[in-house]
This record gives structure tokens, C-alpha cells and sequence, in this order.
């Protein structure tokens, strides 16, 4: 079996780099999609919600958001000029913004006058991102691994809920006797099983695909025993298209243009922690002029969302739980994740389908996923000498700010809307400990922050990962074997 060292020659490339056989593209870019999808019609869904829009207007967002994240995966995986990274990072709808836009929707009267106001505020929020990412790009010395160890892990940490809410029948189920049944938890346990089996028995081409079989597997048995339903798959259109400005021309408002500037803001911290976490997996260097093109890619993307319908863009943190847990690090999978997207977008009936898969099920799959996300920063943190007393202060104290969104809720429904829009997310919150703290430990003391050694690289053998037999005598096949 070939193998790869991170000192390349002329000749070999990087499995980052790699472009796999079409079947494997196939695969692994549809395990993508599987993973990704509830997360990624989430916010529209909840959004529109808020906002009191009709059946056919929610569809019509779902499309828009599905098409979008395509078009942004593609730029940030593939890249156009200095915009995006050229890692295998998927682009999809941030978090941080929900309650930011439900403000300023409901603000702005609701319906589809409240869309054009948050339309206004997305695409000006993208243009300012495009424009700071040179400038946040070289401010990433301030982000040594304490700093992006800690986001990730609180990433992870975070997100690790979400799937447990999922594995008990999903939160739209929350006081109702079927949320954490027997049953559904069943349905997650066994997915998860599978999940660790496959990994544990399976070849590794095999392995690389668990997320995959155990989704298709737990789905297969939901609908056998009659809890899969695909009816909404046939009465789903076939073909469906979002057109530029589909509500009208977007309102442009100072303040929550303020607002959704400020929210890009934070998310470009946690751009900077995938960054560095794909590069961590992927052991392909990551530096500033990298974090900056990654950036340019969120801006563009979110400028595109508010063109296009949909909403600010920033790479998802459960795909790098997936590309973790697979070992497959070729971007070109993610390009093929993004063109799923883009059919899915324009052809409502498919994206039904997908959408098929119980929450049980997908939580099963999620809790491995997310977990994997804080891993990676463990992983990052473990380059840090947390014995250091100020470099395990930043850590404990920002894991304990992550924390208060979701254990003392009270606390934020006392701020002021504009205030609680931005501060009430763990990720957020925590995130922002961490940078500020080691500003003022740190950075304001010259105290020399520790970087990332990328040399620490150089000779080390990669671990064992999928192969392809067409590909085996080739170096790289697109993971670390």
C-alpha cells in the first residue's frame, strides 16, 4: 500500500489535491450530503417559521439554501482566483445568524418584508467579510493553538446536543411522550453500532463509508418497521429554479446591517478554527494567506445568499467531523458534495428523499460526527502545555462561558435584543472568551504565543485510510494511507 509523506516531490500530490475515480467521488460526496442536509435546511426552516411564511414560500427557501451551499462549497473546495481555501470544507447556513435575522425579519414586520430587510443586511454583511479578509488573515497569530484548540472543542462540545435532541425524535418533539422513547433511541443506538462495527471490521474503503451505510442501513429499517415515511417525496415538484431577488430588491437598514456585520465578525473566528482543524487532519499547511482566501469565500457565499435567497455562509463543522472519521481529505469529494447540492437545489423531489431520513437515525450519526469535531481540537490542544497556568485558564474559563447559553437562559433573556442576538450561542460566547483572554495573558504581555509547528509533519507517516483498487499504486487515492 503506497504511502505518503507530507515532504512532496515535484511530481506527487497532496491528498488534498487528489482527484479521485468518479464512483469514489460518487460515494463519498453523497455521504456528505447526508450528513450535512438536516443541519443545512434547518435555518431556513426555523426562519421562516419565525417569520410567517406560507408552505410554498418555506419550500422555495429550503431550494434556495440547498442551491446556494452548492455554489458555495464549490468556491471554498475548488476555488476561483485568491477566493477560497481549496480544502475539503462544506459551505453551509451559520448558526450565529438565526436569531440575528429573526430580530431584524420581525423588526421589519415579518413575512417577506421582513426577508428583504435581512436579504440587505446578508449581502452587506458579505461584502464587508470579502473586505476584512486580508485583515483578519494576518491577525491569525493571534490565534495560537489555545486559542483554536478551545473553538473547536467547544464547537464539538456544542454540537454534541444536537445530535443527542435528534437521537431522542428531534427537538420538535420536546414535550411530547415521544421525545427520548425507547424506540428512538433504539433507532440512534443502533445506527451508531453499525456505525462503530463498520469501522471497527470493514476494509478501510469499507470504513471510510459508516456514516454512509449506517444512515442508509437505519433508515432501511425505520421504513420497515413504518417509521420512514416518503410521501413528501411524491408530492414534491421534479424541478424547481431560484431566481436573483425572487421577494423583490433587498431593503439595506443601518442597524441590522450593523447587526449582521457583527455577527460575520464572530464567524469569521470560527472559519479560522475549521481552517486550522482541516489542515490538522489533512496535514496540508495552513497560513494566513490561506485563513484570508477561506474568508474571501464566506463573503462571497454570503453576498451570493442574499442575492440568491438564502443566508450567510461558513464551513460547516460536521463535515469535518466526517472527513475526520472517513480519512478522505481530497477536496475534489466536497466539490462533488457540492454539485449534489446544486442538483438537490434545482430538483425539489430529491431533496425530499434525503429528507426522508428519521431524526433518530440521523442523530445516531451525528453524535459520532460532532464528536469527532471536538477530537480534533483535543487533538490541537494537546500541542499546548496546559500545565502553563495561564494557557489552562484560557481554556477552563472559556469552556465555561460556551456553557451558559444553554444551562442559564434566564441570564440572556434579561439583555437587550441586539445584545442576546449575538452573545447567545455557546460557540459564540466561547469562542470570544478564548480570543479575548489570550490578548490579555498573551499577546499584550509579549509573551511569545505558541503556533502550530507544521514541521512536526514532515517525516511523519500518515495513518492507514481508504484505498481504491484501481488507485492502490498511485500515492494518495484522496486519503492518508
Amino acid at each position: 500500500m503506497a504511502r505518503v509523506s507530507r515532504r512532496h516531490s515535484g511530481t506527487q500530490t497532496h491528498p488534498v489535491d487528489e482527484l479521485l475515480p468518479l464512483p469514489q467521488l460518487t460515494l463519498y460526496g453523497f455521504q456528505h450530503i447526508l450528513a450535512f442536509y438536516a443541519a443545512a435546511v434547518i435555518v431556513p426552516v426555523l426562519l421562516g417559521n419565525a417569520l410567517g411564511l406560507s408552505d410554498e414560500q418555506l419550500v422555495h427557501l429550503v431550494n434556495a439554501d440547498l442551491l446556494t451551499c452548492g455554489i458555495a462549497t464549490i468556491i471554498q473546495a475548488l476555488g476561483v482566483w485568491r477566493i477560497g481555501a481549496r480544502l475539503p470544507l462544506v459551505q453551509g447556513v451559520t448558526f450565529t445568524a438565526v436569531s440575528p435575522m429573526v430580530a431584524i425579519g420581525i423588526g421589519a414586520g415579518g413575512g417577506t418584508a421582513g426577508l428583504l430587510v435581512v436579504y440587505g443586511a446578508v449581502i452587506t454583511a458579505g461584502i464587508a467579510t470579502f473586505l476584512f479578509a486580508p485583515f483578519v488573515g494576518r491577525l491569525v497569530k493571534y490565534f495560537p493553538p489555545v486559542v483554536i484548540g478551545t473553538i473547536l472543542t467547544i464547537i464539538g462540545i456544542t454540537l454534541i446536543p444536537v445530535g443527542l435532541q435528534n437521537a431522542a425524535g428531534g427537538s420538535h418533539l420536546i414535550g411530547d411522550p415521544a421525545y427520548g422513547s425507547g424506540k428512538n433511541l433504539a433507532y440512534a443506538l443502533g445506527t451508531l453500532l453499525l456505525i462503530l462495527v463498520v469501522v471497527r471490521l470493514g476494509k478501510p474503503f469499507l470504513g471510510s463509508l459508516a456514516v454512509l451505510i449506517g444512515l442508509v442501513v437505519g433508515t432501511a429499517v425505520a421504513w420497515l418497521l413504518g417509521d420512514a415515511h416518503f410521501d413528501a417525496v411524491a408530492d414534491a415538484d421534479w424541478f424547481g429554479v431560484t431566481t436573483p431577488f425572487h421577494y423583490g430588491m433587498p431593503q439595506f437598514e443601518l442597524l441590522p446591517i450593523i447587526a449582521m456585520v457583527v455577527v460575520m465578525l464572530i464567524t469569521m473566528v470560527e472559519t479560522t478554527g475549521d481552517v486550522y482543524a482541516i489542515g490538522e487532519i489533512s496535514r496540508k499547511k495552513v497560513d494566513s494567506d490561506t485563513v484570508t482566501r477561506a474568508l474571501r469565500a464566506d463573503g462571497v457565499s454570503t453576498m451570493l445568499g442574499g442575492i440568491f435567497n438564502s443566508f450567510p455562509y461558513v464551513a460547516f463543522a460536521e463535515n469535518i467531523g466526517l472527513v475526520r472519521m472517513s480519512k478522505v481529505v481530497s477536496r475534489f469529494v466536497v466539490v462533488a458534495a457540492g454539485v449534489f447540492m446544486i442538483l438537490l437545489g434545482l430538483l425539489p423531489k430529491a431533496g425530499s428523499l434525503v429528507a426522508a431520513i428519521p431524526h433518530p437515525v440521523l442523530g445516531g450519526a451525528a453524535i459520532s460526527m460532532f464528536g469527532m469535531v471536538a477530537a480534533v481540537g483535543i487533538q490541537i490542544l494537546a500541542k499546548v502545555d496546559l500545565r502553563e497556568e495561564r494557557n489552562a485558564i484560557i481554556l477552563a474559563v472559556s469552556l465555561g462561558a460556551a456553557m451558559l447559553p444553554t444551562t442559564v437562559k434566564p441570564f440572556f433573556e434579561r439583555m437587550p435584543d441586539d445584545v442576546r442576538a449575538v452573545l447567545d450561542s455557546g460557540i459564540t460566547l466561547g469562542g470570544l472568551t478564548a480570543l479575548v483572554l489570550n490578548l490579555f495573558f498573551n499577546a499584550f504581555t509579549r509573551r511569545k504565543a505558541m503556533e502550530i509547528d507544521w514541521e512536526d509533519y514532515e517525516d511523519e507517516t500518515p495513518p492507514a485510510g481508504p484505498t481504491h483498487p484501481a488507485a492502490q499504486s498511485a500515492p494518495g487515492a484522496g486519503a492518508w494511507r
